[in-house]
């Protein structure tokens, strides 16, 4: 499959507001983004030319934001609306081995639909296995990360990161702290490094893995801050990639002596779409 016959679906609800940078990303790779509502999938009075179906798609990606508010639980609400009405489409979706993404708001959406980190004999389990919750500062984090690229090869939004590799990203958010249930806590974490499954882990500003604050920004076990399924075809991440498509985003872009114009973003987008060009 050639990049411009992949049909991205960013995913829209009320609240979110990073769809458009999320698909100038694709856009600038050469795949065809479009912007959509989950109204579009769900309502059976929408008329005809904006009705959608999961498989008019090759990728279903969740930006960030705030969706519905962040009522009950950040992104709670939004993934109750998919396992209501979407969860057999998106079950088949991700069992044919079509990528799922999600940052920041859309990460905590596919950790409440249960997708992330997955690990049961169901695609999309009755209850979470993980929570996204209150950051341990109690406030709002917006600023600049370090992360370290922790995955041995299984996540296909990542494969063109370079193995061990430090990226700075920008994070916005009040709730990212990746949780597990504490009475497994330790278990679970060593099940998901066993299964390659943990993607990307904050680091400080020598590269180590720190879990003190402000490296580690809202306190998530093992520095967890981004995670794939068993397969690798579903990956989160509470950092935000769409917004470092340019190294001049960047920090510290006036250390990048030798590197070209992208930002690490580029490569998450990248890894997705040569992913979908070597499956289908």
């Amino acid at each position: 499959m050639k990049a411009e016959e992949i049909k991205v679906a960013v995913m829209v609800m009320e609240g979110t507001n990073n769809e458009v940078a999320t698909s100038d990303a694709f856009s600038m790779l050469g795949a065809v983004p479009e912007i959509v509502h989950i109204n579009q999938f769900q309502k059976k009075d929408i008329p005809g030319d904006m009705k959608r179906r999961i498989d008019d798609y090759q990728c279903l990606f969740f930006p960030g934001g705030f969706s519905a508010g962040d009522y009950v639980r950040a992104g709670a609400i939004w993934a109750a609306r998919m396992r209501a009405t979407l969860k057999d489409d998106i079950v088949k979706f991700v069992r044919d081995g079509y990528p799922v993404g999600g940052v920041c708001n859309g990460f905590q959406v596919l950790v409440e639909l249960g997708l992330l980190p997955g690990g049961s004999s169901e695609v999309i389990p009755d209850y979470p296995s993980a929570i996204l919750r209150l950051n341990k500062s109690s406030h709002f984090e917006c600023r600049h990360v370090l992360l370290r690229h922790v995955s041995r090869g299984r996540c296909a939004w990542t494969k063109n990161v370079g193995r061990d590799a430090v990226v700075e990203m920008p994070i916005a958010h009040g709730e990212g702290n990746f949780t597990l249930p504490s009475d497994t806590a330790d278990a679970k974490v060593k099940e998901l490094v066993s299964n390659d499954q943990i993607v990307f882990r904050y680091v400080d500003d020598t590269g180590k893995f720190s879990d003190e604050y402000p490296w580690n920004p809202n306190g998530s076990i093992y520095n967890i801050a981004g995670v794939c399924n068993r397969e690798g075809n579903v990956f989160g991440m509470m950092p935000h990639p769409e917004r470092v498509l340019s190294k001049y985003l960047l920090q510290r872009w006036h250390h990048m002596k030798g590197a070209g114009e992208e930002g690490p973003g580029v490569l998450v987008f990248s890894s997705v779409l040569d992913y979908i060009k070597r499956r289908f």
